[in-house]
């Protein structure tokens, strides 16, 4: 009998939707302003509901997968399952990027807003204290996680409910652009080629990351089947809602917003709107966001890891350990923790150029798994399957595929480089050991309804 700790079942729908959202960040709206807003020739509107429509699809893929296999590994375990093995290996080793490179741009973010706060203090400091605060509390266990999260979760909403609200004051007594509070122009095109929209929805996708992340939570969920997909919806839902929302109204009121820099044009927008005493809030809540997206996102990449350990594709002993106390991979943690440091000797932007390659290459292959799993293996060829597992899977696929084309040279490079290398790996573990993935289906549930 196999008395090896397991992770312990205690997340409900509400716990995983904070969770999600904890990892996306709402406030990444802010962080990326700028760089968005020059990448989509001002059309945010337009350019978050078409990145909406990509990440809905890939949602509805992620909901089925989960419920075929409500195990950790996410994108991983999906190919491997569906398609096979070593290019379930390759995805995994994509997904990787996005998730061990996560909290490496929630720590250097932190910094380097703590930095602002206090220049005094070099932003290595503020690294090395966030990698030892977000160690501990991964350490403690699952639910103290999911209660920061909750607390971050609703403290930003509520900044940008009051951010709204105050862009909503500004139209109703004359300060703003517009005297109306409803506007067709934030959804036309306007002058703007297509194709700017379409490039700056591509880097927007990066807002939404966060959705897939719960699916590594999937043995620590009740009832995972039904809890994941629906939290995935909501916390997909939640984020189009908040983020069109703040577009909309900024591009109503302020359409000829100006900024020199793009890394602070949110806090020159945020001034604009509310002066000083909302700019400080501001910094407040965004040091707050980017500490629990540290949180979520250091809980993600050690259950990935865990579950790439479990099938001895990482060594099984250190990966796949459980701590008989606490219920978390404690050793998973401290090495992601030791790998954090990097983020004393990188820049924010290599850390976002991994992820973003990363996340789309997975989705595009989750979307995938789909069809392979549902439509090609159980052959669910009715009327409606045909919709629901060929061709909703395969619009999400070819939307995600091409938006991943659309990201600059130097990533796909760089992306391309990654796969290489795992590829190698590949090749020489394969050579040395045989099968090179440790099936066992006893851990598995297949629901094929």
């Amino acid at each position: 009998m196999n008395n090896q700790p397991a992770l312990s079942k205690s997340l409900k729908v509400y716990q995983i939707v904070f969770l999600g959202l904890a990892w996306m960040t709402p406030m990444i709206f802010f962080t990326v302003y700028g760089v968005a807003y020059d990448a989509a020739g001002g059309q945010m509107v337009l350019a978050y509901l078409i990145a909406f429509l990509a990440i809905f699809f890939t949602a509805y893929s992620y909901s089925r997968m989960v419920k075929a296999y409500p195990i950790a590994g996410s994108a991983y375990t999906y190919t491997k399952k569906a398609i096979h093995p070593r290019l379930g290996f390759l995805v995994g080793w994509a997904l990787l990027l996005d998730y061990i490179f996560s909290p490496i741009i929630a720590i250097l973010t932190f910094g380097i807003f703590m930095h602002t706060e206090f220049p005094s203090i070099p932003v290595y400091v503020w690294v090395i204290v966030m990698n030892i605060i977000l160690a501990l509390v991964n350490i403690v266990g699952i639910k103290s996680v999911a209660r920061i999260s909750g607390i971050s979760v609703v403290v930003q909403i509520l900044f940008i409910s009051l951010f709204c609200l105050f862009i909503i004051k500004d139209i109703a007594t004359g300060q703003a652009s517009s005297s109306t509070l409803f506007s067709l122009h934030p959804f036309l095109a306007s002058d703007v080629p297509f194709t700017t929209i379409f490039s700056g929805a591509a880097l927007i996708c990066f807002c939404f990351l966060g959705f897939d992340a719960v699916t590594t939570m999937a043995e620590e969920t009740i009832q995972p089947e039904r809890t994941i997909p629906k939290a995935i919806f909501l916390i997909v839902c939640i984020a189009a809602v908040m983020y069109i929302a703040i577009s909309y109204f900024t591009q109503i009121a302020y359409p000829g917003f100006t900024f020199t820099n793009p890394d602070n044009a949110a806090y020159t927008l945020v001034k604009l709107v509310g002066g000083n005493l909302l700019s400080s809030l501001f910094i407040t809540v965004l040091i707050i966001a980017t500490f629990t997206q540290g949180v979520s996102s250091v809980t993600s990449v050690t259950r990935f890891l865990y579950a790439l350990g479990r099938e001895s594709v990482l060594p099984q002993k250190v990966f796949s350990y459980i701590h008989p106390t606490f219920k978390t991979p404690v050793v998973n943690i401290l090495l992601v923790t030791a790998f954090s440091f990097l983020g004393m000797f990188i820049d924010l932007n290599t850390a976002v150029t991994f992820v973003s390659f990363g996340a789309l290459t997975a989705f595009t292959f989750v979307n995938l798994s789909v069809i392979a799993h549902f439509y090609i293996k159980l052959k669910k060829r009715s009327f409606t399957e045909t919709i629901l597992y060929l061709i909703f899977p395969l619009i999400g696929a070819a939307f995600i595929g091409w938006l991943l084309t659309l990201l600059n040279k130097d990533t796909l490079l760089i992306g391309v480089a990654w796969l290489t290398v795992g590829f190698l790996y590949l090749f020489v573990k394969s050579r040395l050991s045989a099968p090179f993935v440790k099936r066992d289906h006893s851990k598995v549930t297949v629901l094929e309804k």
